[in-house]
């Protein structure tokens, strides 16, 4: 049903944090339920089935897959880079944004 902090429906973030449940789990599972123009419903089955099927089960599949790519075209190993100028600014930049990204998630606040 809907959450109602009043009626003690709900999932609120004292008691997400006592879950032991990792921050960007929830994030991801938020974002992910996020609504459309409509109220959506919160599920303990489904927050477990999104984690396990969207996030464990696709970044697995990407690990395997990378590491398939190295030991076919690189005998297992992944060989030393060498990186440009243009490469190390851009790295600088991306890494810029990342920090100031998690920075801003860090400061969410939930408005009701």
């Amino acid at each position: 049903g809907k959450f109602s902090k009043s009626r003690g429906v709900g999932v609120f973030g004292d008691m997400a944090k006592d879950t032991g449940i990792p921050a960007d789990i929830w994030r991801f599972y938020l974002l992910y339920l996020r609504p459309e123009g409509q109220d959506s419903a919160f599920s303990w089955s489904d927050l477990m089935l999104k984690n396990n099927s969207e996030l464990l089960n696709n970044l697995g599949n990407f690990i395997n897959r990378a590491g398939m790519f190295v030991c076919k075209f690189f005998g297992g190993t992944v060989p030393n880079m060498v990186l440009t100028p243009h490469d190390k600014w851009f790295l600088a930049r991306v890494t810029l944004e990342l920090r100031q990204y998690h920075q801003l998630l860090e400061k969410v606040r939930w408005v009701a």
